[in-house]
Order: structure tokens, then sequence, then C-alpha cells
């Protein structure tokens, strides 16, 4: 009995042995998996993911999260080696620089040379570097550098009118970010075959010249000749998208090289409620534009006297290298006649923005400095239309065009129709014909909402005047009594001799027995009208404290075609 008692509770305490151990197993091995898919999720979390789950606070302080790495090891070691640096480099870059200068000179100047170039005793100093990631097969550094030297230039010029000068440039001080580019990577040591490297942005570049001996300013011109020369040469020469290439290995490496991707179309349309920069009068405000800061490529307006609300509705056409990271600047200026113009305020958009093929309408609001965006003063905004077209794009439109034809992008979009792509040299050259954009334009001006009150009654008797601007041909509605939100609901038809170039202006004015008050207006270009054929809106009045004005507007063409060959 006891021999069976004993045999049974063997068999208990074994499988129980056996169950606690299994279930422990299974326990180890679950908390094994969760730990493994706990390590996994830790591995994929990025920068941003590890910020959410612990404030700053909580990390060592040996932990940086930043993009750009500091580079104080790498200064340490230049402090050490550049006077070597700088006898090596002096002479390099004199030989390199002197060329690239003399691209430049001034009419003013009959030569330019260097008579000394040494670097001075003070290195740069790189604040921080940083690697993207850019989809392409390369490696891309961006290295901040900054430098306060003390330079020996002197620069020995001559002018047409005989005299020779030397000319030091001194005080330099320089911040500014350079790209470096390794592609394309090879398996043969070191492992990429050419370096690209170039000015990605330049934050300063401040300098003092001084001619040895003498006053620079008893030249008229010639300290801003000079001035302007070296930063063209710094602009069009290193800055990005230009670069620079150094073969490593042997190759082809022209498709490294900078190359036009396509053309970027403005329509300088407008500008409204402009600081005002005169004491007596109003402002005489024209634009400039550019993509890329070099005299050469600035595009400037006409100017337009004594208006905050300017009208210029003027074309302009940039070259693009670089669409991912170039953008249009534009400022407005305030002509001083002989003094120099004052800055109204500037705006830019980036082209990354733009979607090509596609005319983008935008009202910018203007700024003072477009690198410190602190300024919450009102100083205006500037209305543009832009159209971006690459090179080879397949799009809803032909371009059948020759370049010799003198006509911009955009009158090439609207010109044509059918399946086609722009290309480098602006289209076929197998029809040439000019295309004139007439056609009859309807415009029905259905109600308006809202709008300020004109009389002391709170009430308004308003009436829209529609002006066409180049034949300042004019059609009014009918007047609608004691009304601040009138139905008109009239159609007017506008002969059209050039569509492109044309505006439509209405103007809401309020009916008064011994005369009229202004009650705001609305200026439209035609562009949405000619690629859509028609279109309804609803459009803010400018010049009023309230209201909206709606419209209808249908196109109708009547192309005549023109040959010029």
């Amino acid at each position: 009995m006891g021999f069976v008692f004993g045999l049974v509770m063997g068999v208990i305490v074994g499988l129980a042995i056996i169950v606690v151990f299994v279930r422990s197993e299974n326990a180890r091995s679950k908390r094994r998996s969760e730990l493994a898919t706990t390590v996994a999720a830790f591995a994929r979390m990025s920068v941003e993911d590890s910020r959410k789950l612990l404030a700053p606070e909580f990390y060592p302080s040996w932990v940086v999260f930043s993009q750009q790495q500091k580079l104080t090891w790498l200064n340490s070691h230049l402090d050490k080696i550049w006077p070597y640096v700088n006898e090596a480099a002096s002479e390099l870059i004199k030989t390199n620089v002197e060329p690239v200068l003399e691209q430049y000179r001034p009419a003013l100047l009959a030569s330019l040379t260097f008579s000394k170039f040494t670097l001075g005793t003070v290195a740069p100093q790189f604040t921080g570097v940083s690697i993207l990631e850019d989809g392409s097969e390369g490696i891309t550094m961006e290295l901040e550098m900054q430098w306060d030297g003390n330079p020996s230039i002197i620069l020995d010029i001559k002018t047409y009118l005989g005299v020779a000068l030397p000319v030091q440039v001194k005080n330099i001080g320089f911040t500014g970010l350079f790209r470096l580019i390794f592609r394309p990577l090879v398996d043969e040591f070191p492992c990429f075959g050419a370096v690209c490297f170039s000015l990605r942005k330049k934050k300063k570049l401040d300098f003092t010249l001084k001619v040895i001996g003498g006053d620079i300013s008893t030249i008229p011109g010639l300290s801003d000749a000079i001035d302007g020369m070296i930063r063209d040469a710094v602009e069009d020469s290193i800055t990005w998208p230009v670069r620079k290439i150094i073969p490593i290995l042997p190759g082809d490496y022209s498709d490294l090289e900078l190359k036009a991707v396509g053309t970027l179309e403005v329509k300088l349309v407008q500008a409204k409620e402009l600081t005002n920069k005169d004491l007596i009068g109003k402002s005489d405000p024209f634009a400039e534009l550019y993509v890329r800061p070099i005299r050469s490529r600035m595009k400037k307006s006409r100017t337009i006297n004594n208006q905050l609300n300017p009208v210029w509705n003027e074309h302009f056409e940039f070259i693009i290298e670089d669409a991912s990271t170039q953008h249009l600047v534009v400022k407005i200026y305030d002509e001083e006649g002989v003094q120099s113009a004052e800055l109204i305020g500037c705006a830019q958009i980036y082209l990354k923005d733009l979607e090509p093929g596609k005319v983008k309408d935008v009202w910018l609001k203007l700024v003072k400095d477009l690198e410190i965006q602190r300024d919450n003063k009102n100083r205006g905004q500037v209305h543009l239309e832009l159209l971006y077209c690459p090179y080879g794009m397949k799009n809803g439109f032909t371009n059948p065009f020759a370049k010799t034809v003198s006509m911009t992008s955009l009158e090439k979009v609207l010109k044509s129709g059918g399946e086609g792509e722009i290309t480098e040299n602006g289209g076929e050259a197998k029809r040439k014909k000019d295309v004139i954009i007439r056609g009859v334009l309807s415009v029905t001006v259905i109600s308006a909402d809202d709008l300020a009150p004109a009389d002391l009654m709170g009430k308004a008797d308003p009436y829209v005047v529609l002006t066409m601007k180049k034949t300042e041909t004019k059609n009014k509605t009918r007047v609608v009594n004691d009304c601040l939100n009138p139905v008109w609901n009239q159609t007017f038809d506008f002969v059209v001799e050039d569509g492109l170039h044309d505006m439509l202006i209405a103007e809401v004015w309020d009916h008064d027995t011994f005369g009229k008050d202004y009650m705001g207006r609305c200026i439209l270009t035609l562009t949405r009208v000619l690629l859509e054929n028609e279109y309804k809106d609803s459009l803010e009045l400018d010049g009023a404290k309230s209201g909206k004005l709606n419209l209808h507007l249908k196109w109708r063409p009547q192309p005549i075609y023109r040959d010029s060959s």
C-alpha cells in the first residue's frame, strides 16, 4: 500500500515539475520575444521619436540631437597648420582668382592684377558640418565656415584714364555654407570618382577697399565698381548652383556640370498697401526680380510715380539650374532719382513649391529682411503669376515655337494646344507662327456682398465700372439704391486684341447726386480665363474696409496666325 501511494505521489510531483518547467519556459520565451520586439522598436526610433519620449533635461550632457555636428577638433588642428596652409594656398588661390576677376572687370578699368596675396595669420573657423540625404548616388556634405581674417591683398588696377592705383582689400568678414558632393561612388579607392564644391549660401561678405597712399573716393565710382566686381565674381563663379568639379579618378563627369533645367516665367501683376517712403507725396515704386543675384540676370520693372498700389503687368523670364533649391526674390524699391533707391520690402518663393506646367497665382507679404523673419510691420503685398516649365516635361500643351521667336514660356503655353513637351531650345522650329491671343471676354457682374456703408444712413447706391486696361474700354452696371448686398446679373462683352497682356479692372462706386464715392476695386489678369475658358469667383475689394465682388468670366478665342518666318 505504501509503495502504491509513493508511486502515485511521485508521478504527481513529476507532472507538477514538468508543468511548472513548461510554463516557465513559455513565460521566458514570451519575455524574450517581447524584449526583442522592444529592442527592434528602439532600433527603428528616430531622433524625433526619442524627443517625444523624454524631455531634454533627462538626457546626459554629452547627448546632442543636432543635424549639424561641431568641428572643434578640426579647428584646433587647422590653427596649428595654418601658416603652412596659408603659404601653399595663397599662390594657388591667386592663380585661379585673377582670371575670374578679369571676366568681371568693370568697363572703368583697363587691367587688374594681384601684386600681393596672402591669407594672413587668422585661420578660418568651421562652425558645423552636416551630411545630407538627397537620394542621389553620392554623399553630400555641408560645412559652415566663418572667417574674420587679416589677409594682405593688393590689387594693381589701371583705368583708361591712365591712372594706376594699388587698391588694398582688407578687414574681410565672411560667413558661408560650403557644399561638397562626392559622386559617383565606386568600388575603387578612394570610393568616389569626383568632388564637386560650391558656396551653398553666403550669409555675410564684408570687406574694406583702400587705395595705398591715397583716397579711393578721388575717382568717382571706382569703389562701387570694384565692390560690385568682387561680389559678382563670388556669386557667378562659385555660389550654388554653380559648382567646381575636381576629378579624382579618370572618367566622364559632364553629368555633374551645371546645366539649365527649365525656365521660370514671372508675371509681375501689381502691389498694394506699400509703405510710403516719401515725406511729400507718395512713393515711386519699382520692382527688382532675380533667381540668382547677378546684375546681368536681374530684371527691373518700370517705375510708377506717386502710387502705393502700383499695377505693372510685366513679364520676365529666368533660366533655372536647380529647381529643388533655387527661389525667386522680389524686391520693391522707392525710386529716389539721383539718390540710391530705398527698399520698401522684399519677398521670396521657392520653386519647389510650384507645380511644373501649372500657373500659380500668389500674393506675397513684403518683409524688411528675408533672412531675419521678425518683421511684423505691414509693408504691403506683391501679386505674381508664376509658371515653371522644366525642359523635356510632358504636359497638356505643345511648344512648336523656335527660340528665334521672341516669346516667353507663358506665351508659348497660352498660344498652343495639344500634347507635347518643352525643349531646351524653346521648342521645335517646324512652324514659326506668331499667334495673337485675340477674342471676346464676357464679364457677368453677378453681385456684391457686405459692402462698406458710404452714406450717413449706413447704406450705399453701388454700381460697377469695368475697364480693359490696354484699350481703356469701359462698361458700367446700373445703380442699385440703398443696398450693401446688391445684385446686378449684367453681362458685358469686350473685344480683346492681346489677351495675354491685358487686364480687367472692376471698380465699385457709390452713386451720389453731387458726384461719386470710391468703394474698392479688383484687378484681374486674363491668364486664368485663357487657360480655363470660363470660371466664377468671389473677389475681395482692395481699398475697402469690407466687401466682395462676384464675377463670372468667359473667353471666346479668335486666334489669328501671322507668319513671321
